[in-house]
């Protein structure tokens, strides 16, 4: 079972790393469809618990990041612009989602209950929303050097708290959510996500890839990545405990789907995105 788990993630890594060299449209797009998959497998979690999500509503929702890919800015707009320019793009998209869940409740009301569409407009927000911040980082300055904390502060979490958990693991810390979870893995995850995120920070000091930042914010980025990745991991197991699954999905082998891989991911996006854009 390691062994897969191991030579998944191998692949899953050379293959995030092509994308990202490969620019900023490619990873749009492949975030995009990622996107459509994610909701696909949050969609059958939730029918599996009796509820009949408005899909079309969701996938179209999708189409977000694609507008957010295509209009990234490629001149030299102050960021505050750019930011007012995305707000723009997300309130016009939310209304729409809005417009059409209305749809749903006032015409179609005998197929579809208003905790369908509740569900439906959570998963938007969920899986839509929260990724287009790995969109948003990467339209960034220096968002190709950016957009590793992401990555890192998903990764290094979950593999510091695996090994931490198996090792020293003896105090549950959600057995309700998630038996396996203990307060050592917990404990260890932070403090690797903070070692690793601190130390790719320190080679782009180095390398003078974006200035120079002082160390003492990777400290606090890693230390908040690695508390808000975790939280994206118990909320994942919350939804699956609910809807009686044990993964999302089977598209990694041994670690499920990709709601499975990415439920830390969706959590550190906004963080990194907002810590670079408000506080350096």
């Amino acid at each position: 079972m390691l062994k897969t788990r191991v030579a998944s993630a191998a692949v899953a890594i050379f293959m995030l790393i092509a994308i990202v060299c490969l620019g900023k449209t490619i990873l749009g797009l492949a975030v995009f469809v990622i996107s459509i998959i994610a909701m696909h497998e949050y969609f059958k979690a939730i029918e599996k618990a009796q509820y009949r999500p408005a899909k079309f509503a969701g996938y179209l929702s999708c189409l977000y990041i694609l507008v957010l890919c295509f209009t990234s800015f490629t001149t030299n707009f102050l960021d505050f612009f750019k930011h007012i320019y995305s707000l723009r793009i997300l309130a016009m998209g939310i209304f729409s989602v809005m417009i059409i869940l209305m749809f749903y409740i006032i015409f179609l009301n005998k197929e579809y209950n208003i905790v369908d569409i509740s569900l439906t407009f959570f998963a938007v927000f969920y899986i839509v929303f929260l990724l287009s911040f790995i969109v948003l980082t990467a339209n960034m300055k220096n968002g190709f050097f950016f957009i590793w904390f992401i990555f890192i502060g998903a990764f290094a979490t979950d593999t510091f708290a695996y090994f931490s958990g198996r090792i020293f693991g003896k105090r549950k810390l959600l057995p309700s959510i998630s038996p396996k979870k203990t307060v050592e893995g917990a404990i260890g995850g932070v403090v690797g996500c903070v070692l690793i995120t601190l130390l790719y920070g320190i080679y782009l000091n180095m390398r003078e890839y974006i200035g120079f930042i002082p160390p003492n914010h990777f400290i606090i980025l890693g230390a908040i990545c690695g508390v808000i990745s975790q939280m994206g991991d118990w909320g994942a197991s919350s939804i699956k405990r609910y809807t009686k699954i044990k993964d999302f999905g089977n598209i990694m082998p041994g670690h499920g789907g990709v709601l499975d891989r990415l439920d830390s991911i969706l959590f550190t996006a906004p963080i990194v995105y907002f810590y670079f854009s408000f506080i350096i």
